[in-house]
This record gives C-alpha cells, sequence and structure tokens, in this order.
C-alpha cells in the first residue's frame, strides 16, 4: 500500500522532492518505490522533463483503482483491525484563536485515539492557511473558513462571539451603548488587514464614522489581548478567550452599536489525494468542538 500511496501523492503534488517532505522520507526513496511499482505493473506512470512530472495515460488510468484501494485498506482496519493502530504524521494548520481555546483538548483527545499519528502544529494566520492547504503544504487547517476551492472540502466546526475589550484605566463608561462613531475617537486594536474581521470593521467605519479612526491591525490575538490591558485602546477579542480577564477585572466589555461579526471556524483539507486518516480527523474535532461548546454554555 505504500507504494500505492506514493504514487497518488507525486500525482498530486507533480514533485518528488514534496513528496519526500509529505511521507518523511527522502527523494530517492520516493523515486524507487515508483520504480518498483512501475516494474510491478509493467508500464511507465509518470513522464518526466527536467522539473515537470505528468501522469501518463497508464498513470491517469491507475488513479481511481488506487484511491478505491487505499478506501478498502482503510475500511479493512475500522471494522476488523484496531483504531490505535492508524498512524502516520499530520501537517496541521492552526489560527490562533483556535489554540487560545479548544485545541489542547483536542490534541489530548487524539492522543489518547491514535497514539501514533504524529500531529505538526503550525500557527498563522487565515490566509497564509489557506495558501498552504491549496499547495499541499498542510494536510488540514482549523481556519476562518470556509476556503473556496473546488479541491478543499469544508466542515463546519464552531463559532465564537467577537466582542470590544478595553481596560479599565481607560475610563470608559460601560453604561449606555457607544455608537461606533464615539467609540472610533479611541484606537481601536483589531486583527490583522488580510482578515474578514479586519474589512467588515473597515466597511462600517467609512459608513458611520465622521473622523478617520486609529486602527491598529495585529496578526497576533496574543498581542492584541495584552496592548488591550495595557490601555492602548479598544480591542475586538473573542469572549471565550478573555474570559478569566472579563472575571478578574484587567478588562471590561465595552458595549457599543456595533458588534463585530462572530468569528466561523471550518475544519479544511485538501480532498485528493485519499487519506484514510481524514475522516476519523475530522470526526475527531467535530466531538471536541461540540463538547467545548457544552463547558461554554454550562
Amino acid at each position: 500500500m505504500t507504494q500505492l500511496q506514493t504514487f497518488l501523492w507525486v500525482a498530486s503534488l507533480r514533485s518528488f522532492r514534496k513528496t519526500a517532505e509529505k511521507m518523511n522520507t527522502t527523494q530517492p526513496a520516493i523515486s524507487a518505490r515508483v520504480a518498483r511499482l512501475e516494474e510491478t505493473l509493467g508500464v511507465r506512470l509518470f513522464e518526466r522533463e527536467a522539473s515537470i512530472i505528468r501522469l501518463t495515460s497508464k498513470g491517469i488510468e491507475l488513479l481511481p483503482y488506487a484511491e478505491k484501494l487505499l478506501r478498502t485498506s482503510a475500511l479493512l482496519v475500522e471494522r476488523i483491525g484496531q483504531e490505535e493502530n492508524l498512524a502516520g504524521i499530520i501537517r496541521l494548520g492552526v489560527s490562533e484563536t483556535i489554540v487560545h481555546t479548544w485545541l489542547p483538548a483536542f490534541l489530548s483527545g487524539l492522543h489518547q485515539k491514535y497514539p501514533a499519528i504524529e500531529v505538526e502544529i503550525v500557527v498563522d494566520t487565515t490566509i497564509n492557511l489557506r495558501k498552504e492547504l491549496t499547495d499541499r503544504s498542510l494536510d488540514f487547517a482549523f481556519l476562518m473558513g470556509p476556503v473556496t476551492d473546488f479541491q478543499i472540502e469544508n466542515h463546519d466546526l464552531i463559532e465564537f462571539e467577537v466582542v470590544w475589550a478595553a481596560s479599565r484605566s481607560l475610563e470608559i463608561d460601560a453604561g449606555a451603548p457607544l455608537s461606533l462613531d464615539e467609540l472610533a475617537r479611541i484606537p481601536l486594536i483589531t486583527f490583522a488587514k488580510n482578515t474578514p474581521p479586519f474589512a467588515e470593521l473597515s466597511r462600517q467605519l467609512r459608513k458611520n464614522t465622521d473622523l478617520p479612526a486609529r486602527i491598529f491591525p495585529c496578526s497576533s490575538l496574543a498581542a492584541i489581548l495584552k496592548m488591550a490591558q495595557d490601555g492602548i485602546g479598544v480591542a475586538t477579542l473573542p469572549r471565550k478567550m478573555i474570559q478569566a480577564e472579563l472575571a478578574n477585572g484587567t478588562l471590561k466589555e465595552v458595549p457599543c452599536d456595533w458588534r463585530p461579526p462572530n468569528l466561523r471556524f471550518t475544519a479544511s483539507y485538501p480532498t485528493e489525494p485519499y487519506n484514510p486518516v481524514t475522516e476519523k480527523f475530522i470526526s475527531h474535532a467535530l466531538e471536541t468542538t461540540k463538547e467545548y461548546q457544552k463547558q461554554v454554555i454550562t
């Protein structure tokens, strides 16, 4: 099955080097696997011209059969074998909001269920995670989605309420809600420029404020939280992330007649090549977020 899996990765990535990185081995090992498969079948599966790799007609013909064999193998493991036998290295991209909320529970449960699966974590902005998904540098991503690409599948995971929060040192009246125009007289700290929350805030400010607002976009939620605590301005932050700060008084919620939209997160992954770990991985993510939401409610 390793040779077929290698064949599918090379067919998808069009690169022996990238396939070697994906399968945690060397480029010569990948070439040897493909060569043995071609020798066994008695056909050429790839045309190699300089740095360009293309499937031959026989390679194209083999694709659906290879995917079906791998799916059948995965079903066999699921129905007859033990789940803990599932193994492999998964490169997981994660938005920082997830890191500060339910990612620890996800990783802990994953290790208990599938101890042979290794997870490499990449924490980055959604725009970078989208790019890495489409070029197959990542196997999965938990990000602000969905990703609009026909080769990427998305599963809704969770939404987070976003609130305005500030240090008590700013002495903002927390009585009647402020208008967005009034709030914009204070520096506003928010998500990075290439994110949907920043774009939506910018649209609302153009529509509802008289004077240009001072906006501090930032790609790090931890940095946004720190700037808010230091009294630099009013920040947009997920309520769940700052529950402790709101409870102990280091931050207070600032009422405003315009609320930032909720952050919607999806589990997104390439549909090709077939990965037998995919369904288990997504199922565990959905279970984790479901339990997490119950804790939030209670």
